[in-house]
């Protein structure tokens, strides 16, 4: 697992600014996607990840890569264990008529125990639900600090979030990711132009990955490389 001490940003916002980066996926999954059923904006399913150490989830849905929706307060009942949050998309944007998964990243109110299972309920344009099943080995505590290191999760059986924290003006590009091992899969990340000028904040950024022919989804690492990635391996967050 990945160590450092860890502050989280109250992050009501929808990660991914520009192209959220398209692979292949694995195996199992943390997530169960159900259908919206009100919405007729709203995309066929919904996908969630563990992220973070379990301090955040991504909430994926399918639309345009450079409008991802904007997340609202979230709010937690702890007697049901669920989370609701409403997913909005931002307004006078001018997107891309692209239509591709892309992630949301929510930042998860204090009381919430990622070890243990998850219902959430998406509200607004992208109404719906998905859950999440709780995750033994994330020692995050919701509310609490980060420590700004990449983190992965499971959204569903063939894919998985990237969370990477930097310039918000400069968002990794995946190129690829292949399995190489039974429980490694590589991903890897163009090298950014020379000349690229990138903002100075700190902000978090996730890209949706997929991968094909992978075993498990449990005790799966994937190792970064290539981009700002000098080969960092972290867990993938989920269980079957």
């Amino acid at each position: 697992m990945p160590s450092t001490s860890r502050r989280v940003l109250t992050i009501a916002l929808a990660v991914g600014l520009s192209a959220l980066g398209l692979a292949g996926c694995a195996s199992s999954t943390g997530s169960t996607p159900s259908v919206s059923p009100d919405s007729s904006t709203a995309p066929a399913d919904l996908g969630s990840a563990w992220l973070d150490e379990g301090r955040a989830v991504g909430i994926v849905t399918s639309g345009s890569s450079t409008c991802v929706p904007y997340a609202g307060e979230p709010t937690y009942d702890a007697k049901t264990a669920t989370l609701t949050v409403e997913l909005t998309d931002p307004d006078g944007a001018a997107c891309t008529r692209d239509f591709v998964p892309r992630a949301s990243l929510v930042s998860l109110p204090a009381g919430v125990d990622p070890t243990k299972d998850l219902s959430i309920v998406v509200t607004g344009t992208y109404a719906g639900e998905t859950s999440l099943v709780g995750d033994p080995q994330l020692t995050g505590v919701p509310g609490g600090m980060t420590e700004y290191l990449p983190s992965a999760g499971w959204y569903s059986g063939t894919g998985f979030l990237i969370l990477s924290w930097g310039s918000s003006s400069c968002v990794p590009q995946l190129e690829s990711a292949e399995p190489t091992s039974a429980k490694l899969i590589t991903a890897t990340f163009a090298t950014p132009p020379a000349d690229q000028v990138c903002t100075a904040d700190m902000a978090p950024r996730v890209t949706v990955a997929e991968v094909a022919d992978a075993t498990s989804g449990v005790n799966v690492d994937v190792l970064l490389t290539g981009g700002e990635f000098d080969s960092i391996t972290v867990p993938i967050a989920g269980l079957s």
